[in-house]
């Protein structure tokens, strides 16, 4: 059984959210709590059977026992970024002057606060182990069942991922796929590069949580808000930020903290969140 999140413990934007956490809204003071750990992890990965491959980078800091991440385009990250977040209070990194240092800095806050339990709202969803496809595959099936859509409806897909576009085509789901980077799909159809133009004609969006990085996330939380569209947020980057925006935009999010899912090759959990579940208070 999952729980509700009370109102004080979520927020109407990104934005209020960061001003919340650094005022000690929502868990423990930030100026108290200091980062032991920073890493980047950047891998390179083309499936079997595959045609095109894809690179990740991930900034990610350690909480205790919590991670927060937040994924930048390779290369883009200063070498000094890690250096400059350890043994930095929580406060300091909120106010830090790259957003990536910013979003993964709440996110391992409110991992802290808020782990992913069944009382904080999570529904654990198992992955199997095996190849990285198979677990790729896995994901994309737990993330596409959070979008409550009859077959012939248009999903906006905002950052491009192979398996997700499968799982979207098995329910019978159009997808239009949009990424900063533009190009083709695997199977050759055009990535459009302007999200927000491409949401008019969908029905739903589907939205990688990279997009708090890179400063587009809000623009689509308020289309999806303006327009009554369900708004499916899949979250490396930001899995214990998005759940706090339940119902503002977001309806639903399905939470993946560091380890990702490509990293190991054994089994491993995510976490669905919905709308009408929501999390308890602050430890």
């Amino acid at each position: 059984m999952t729980s509700a999140i009370p109102a004080n413990v979520t927020a109407t934007s990104y934005g209020e959210l960061l001003d919340r956490a650094l005022a000690g809204e929502l868990g423990p003071d930030p100026a108290a709590l200091r980062i032991a750990v920073a890493f980047t992890t950047r891998q390179a990965v083309r499936h079997d059977g595959r045609g095109t491959g894809y690179r990740n980078e991930v900034l990610s800091l350690r909480l205790a026992e919590a991670v927060g991440s937040c994924a930048v385009e390779p290369g883009a990250l200063p070498d000094s970024t890690v250096e400059e977040c350890v043994d930095a209070d929580v406060a300091r990194l909120l106010r830090h002057p790259l957003e990536a240092v910013r979003v993964a800095a709440l996110d391992a806050y409110l991992a802290y606060a808020f782990p992913h339990t069944p009382g904080n709202g999570a529904e654990p969803v198992p992955l199997p182990g095996g190849s990285s496809l198979v677990k790729s595959r896995a994901r994309a099936k737990a993330v596409v069942e959070l979008l409550d859509l009859p077959a012939g409806s248009t999903v906006l897909l905002v950052g491009v991922v192979n398996s997700l576009l499968e799982a979207l085509r098995a329910r019978g789901l159009t997808a239009i796929a949009c990424d900063l980077k533009g190009g083709e799909t695997e199977t050759g159809e055009p990535v459009a590069t302007d999200a927000l133009t491409e949401a008019g004609r969908c029905d739903a969006l589907l939205v990688s949580g990279m997009t708090l990085g890179n400063g587009t996330f809000e623009p689509l939380r308020l289309h999806a808000l303006e327009h009554g569209k369900q708004l499916v947020m899949f979250a490396q980057t930001g899995s214990a930020v998005l759940p706090r925006l339940l119902g503002q935009g977001v309806s639903a999010v399905c939470a993946e903290p560091y380890p990702f899912f490509w990293l190991d090759g054994g089994p491993g959990t995510i976490h669905r969140y919905r709308g009408s579940c929501t999390g308890g208070g602050p430890r």
